[in-house]
């Protein structure tokens, strides 16, 4: 006898359709699995025998083919024993394969038949549903993803014996959804509670209205650490497509519960120890990296120069593409990895350079800033120093904005950049091409002449020119401004030209 059961599998951040299919034949008992099958998928087939058994359904000795179709997408994931079981017994007659005709079945066994969660439930369910299936049996640990699918029926189960129950007689426990709440989510800090620090505040301000990359160089104690943690809460709230790309990347991760009010921008801080591909993404368990981690988020590597050097070198493709290619030997796949990038470091291994405090040698400064490549470095649209606090800053005796009064100047300067590309595919002055930005930055003679200038003083390259223009653009519409002015341009030219100072100084 031949059954079939929906299921999926995950491959980026979309999912697969997947057929169970189970047929019984004569021949030498045995349960055979097919389908280009990982190795977590391969094993499926021993558990479900043992739970079979356990349930009081034990297996006859038949020859049982299961084949996973289609056969050209690879599959991986924990969510295929709960409809390999599904199969099996409606081959075997022990359910009717009409009670699950149209049903998207997906879970994890125990050998107890107790059913576990599965990690990528929600893209699963929206690529059901539009599929045109509107009804699910999931493990109860994800109902809450359900419910954020409008449309699908969710049936949630905690064991096998309950899935019996409920295909066989109708009967279903309480359909309970546990509360969610985010964990590991960053509590923001506030700009009202960093004394100081007017330029850099400055810098995080530009930054934020027009998403422009961000390094940050100083002293220990001058504060770097802190301005990062700061800067999500100048960041206006995620837009309801955000929020669901948010939800697919945490729920394939399988990291974060969640629930579509609490879900915030994330904040992601590495340890400088961290691997390429545990920033790239990738692995056995083809998981998001930390890039994909921070998307429509702030991504922010402290102690720059102590990352390894391939760690870095990865981050040049996201940062100009807002997207990452993941390629391994048995799979290619493609995640999200658009983020505001802000980076710290200090000016040289000690950090107290060029204070009479410090104690490194010229040659060891030149090594310790060689650690940053020149095309990495070149894709910062900003650089800013800070600087010693003093203590009048720090009695609070000076006058720091709070992060509500800068976010609505940010929230303004994005309004008028949506509204600029509303028929583009981009939405912020860094992701403007550099083919047309030139059509969005119209300077006048005065203004060109002056960009000329400082074309030739700083020796911009081609990158640094087009990126100091969309600082500029950014800059004007923080100020409200149709036109970009010799002082926007010379604002921008500060920030960009601080970089090569420093770089400079050996």
């Amino acid at each position: 006898m031949f059954s079939q059961i929906t299921c999926a599998t995950i491959r980026g951040l979309k999912a697969t359709m997947v057929s169970a299919e189970a047929s019984i034949s004569e021949g030498i008992p045995a349960l055979i699995m097919v389908g280009s099958l990982s190795g977590e998928v391969r094993e499926c087939g021993e558990r479900v025998r043992t739970v079979l058994r356990t349930v009081g359904y034990p297996i006859p000795a038949r020859h049982i083919t299961v084949n996973l179709s289609p056969a050209d997408v690879r599959k991986s994931g924990n969510g295929f024993d709960l409809p390999v079981a599904c199969s099996v017994l409606c081959a075997l007659g022990n359910i009717d394969p009409s009670r699950l005709d149209g049903i998207f079945v997906c879970g994890e066994l125990r050998l107890s038949g107790e059913v576990l969660s599965v990690k990528g439930m929600l893209p699963m369910l929206l690529e059901a549903r539009d599929h045109g299936i509107r009804k699910c049996i999931i493990p109860k640990e994800n109902l809450g993803e359900a419910m954020l699918v409008p449309g699908m029926e969710a049936v949630g189960v905690s064991s096998f014996q309950e899935l019996l129950d409920y295909v066989n007689n109708g009967k279903i426990s309480q359909q309970e959804i546990n509360s969610y709440e985010v964990i590991d989510e960053p509590s923001y800090m506030d700009f009202s509670e960093l004394h100081g620090q007017k330029i850099p505040r400055r810098a995080c301000e530009i930054a934020a209205a027009g998403m422009h990359n961000l390094l940050m160089y100083g002293p220990p104690g001058a504060g770097k650490s802190m301005i990062a943690k700061c800067l999500p809460s100048i960041l206006p709230p995620l837009t309801d497509p955000e929020k669901l790309e948010l939800m697919k990347i945490y729920s394939i991760c399988g990291k974060i519960r969640f629930t579509y009010d609490n879900i915030t921008r994330p904040f992601r801080s590495p340890h400088h120890t961290v691997t390429a591909v545990a920033m790239s993404g990738g692995g056995n368990s083809v998981v998001p990296g930390e890039i994909t981690m921070a998307h429509n988020g702030v991504l922010f590597l402290d102690e720059l120069p102590e990352f390894k050097r391939d760690v870095l070198e990865v981050l040049r493709q996201p940062l100009e593409e807002g997207k990452i290619n993941v390629v391994r030997n048995r799979y290619q796949e493609e995640y999200p990895a658009r983020f505001l990038f802000v980076a710290a470091m200090n000016p040289c291994k000690c950090g107290y350079y060029p204070s009479s405090r410090c104690t490194c040698s010229a040659p060891s400064i030149q090594h310790y800033l060689s650690k940053i490549s020149q095309p990495l470095l070149d894709r910062f649209d900003l650089c800013v120093q800070t600087k010693r606090v003093d203590f009048f800053e720090l009695a609070g005796e000076g006058d720091d904005e709070e992060s509500a009064q800068i976010r609505e100047r940010v929230i303004s300067a994005m309004e008028i950049q949506k509204d600029r590309y509303r028929n583009e595919p981009y939405t912020f002055n860094s992701q403007v091409t550099s083919a047309i930005i030139e059509e969005y930055c119209r300077l006048t003679s005065e203004t060109r002449d002056y960009m000329k200038q400082l074309f030739s003083a700083e020796e911009l390259t081609a990158r640094g020119y087009y990126k100091i223009l969309k600082v500029a653009r950014t800059i004007a519409d923080l100020a409200g401004e149709k036109d970009v002015t010799k002082a926007h341009i010379a604002e921008a030219g500060y920030f960009r030209s601080l970089d090569r100072r420093f770089w400079e100084v050996r």
